[in-house]
């Protein structure tokens, strides 16, 4: 196993077990049977599978079509090459999720993510299969390690997804920092730079009534410069009492997971009045 794939699931294991000890790891407020498979199956299918493959499919693909240019960005700078990562990935990210929020074909696609009603290190990859299959940020990816630039993406998948996994933990970080005054101006900087655990609770909020619930923005992955960026972006530093979605009916979890096949059309509809968490 790489040492950039230990390092992930090391912290992945570092905040399961924060959450066993302190929040509970397996049973967490409103918790659902269909919770448990939904992210089961797309935790294990996802990074087992659909990533991979991914990465398999596009360097097969590259391979046949530009076989001369495999490995022609290895010389670029580490600088450059992380740049690339950032645009290529994180921002492509961002519009895709952004997007998904957008288009309700796309919602129903993404709505698992949204439909657990609690925030756990669980709730990290929980997305319908077809989401990351299709998602562009991860064949971007591909395309750049073809091209030579795999050594900066060991460094920088440590770094997105020690991001990441902490800010869908219900185990904050950042909660501690905000009530030491001396520390304030340091986290100012921090909480507009990286997407922060309540940045990325608000944005998975139920009632956007709540006044800490935004989950029609605050759609970055790393970084929340680009929520700053193109105005998306809600930096309150609390939390909301409720998370899941508003205004949609419940679904079950192969619909979830495997959308359009199992068909469920009511599930994704926005309301005419914009409702919903899409």
């Amino acid at each position: 196993m790489k040492p950039e794939i230990m390092i992930v699931l090391g912290i992945f294991l570092t905040f399961a077990i924060l959450e066993a000890v302190f929040t509970s790891f397996y049973k967490k407020p409103y918790q659902t049977h269909a919770d448990v498979i939904v992210e089961s199956v797309s935790t294990v299918a996802t990074l087992g599978l659909i990533q991979p493959l991914i990465v398999l499919m596009s360097a097969t693909l590259l391979g046949w079509a530009i076989p001369l240019y495999q490995g022609s960005l290895a010389g670029l700078g580490f600088l450059s090459g992380f740049a690339l990562f950032l645009i290529f990935d994180d921002l492509a990210v961002y519009c895709w999720h952004r997007l998904a929020h957008s288009v309700p074909a796309l919602y129903n696609l993404h709505r698992p993510h949204h439909n657990g009603e609690y925030m756990s290190v669980r709730v990290t990859f929980r997305n319908n299969i077809f989401y990351y299959l299709f998602s562009p940020p991860i064949w971007l990816s591909g395309v750049l390690i073809y091209l030579g630039l795999g050594h900066v993406y060991a460094v920088y998948l440590v770094m997105k997804m020690a991001v990441i996994l902490s800010s869908h933990s219900d185990i904050r970080w950042d909660a501690p920092l905000y009530r030491i005054a001396w520390l304030n101006p340091l986290i100012w900087v921090v909480e507009r730079i990286i997407v922060t655990p309540a940045a990325h609770h608000a944005h998975h909020g139920k009632h956007l009534a709540d006044g800490a619930t935004h989950y029609k923005g605050n759609f970055g992955n790393m970084l929340i410069i680009w929520d700053l960026l193109f105005g998306t972006a809600f930096i309150s530093r609390q939390v909301p009492k409720r998370y899941g979605v508003e205004n949609l009916p419940e679904t079950t979890a192969a619909e979830q997971l495997i959308w359009p096949l199992v068909h469920a059309p009511a599930a994704a509809q926005v309301n005419k009045e914009g409702k919903g968490n899409a």
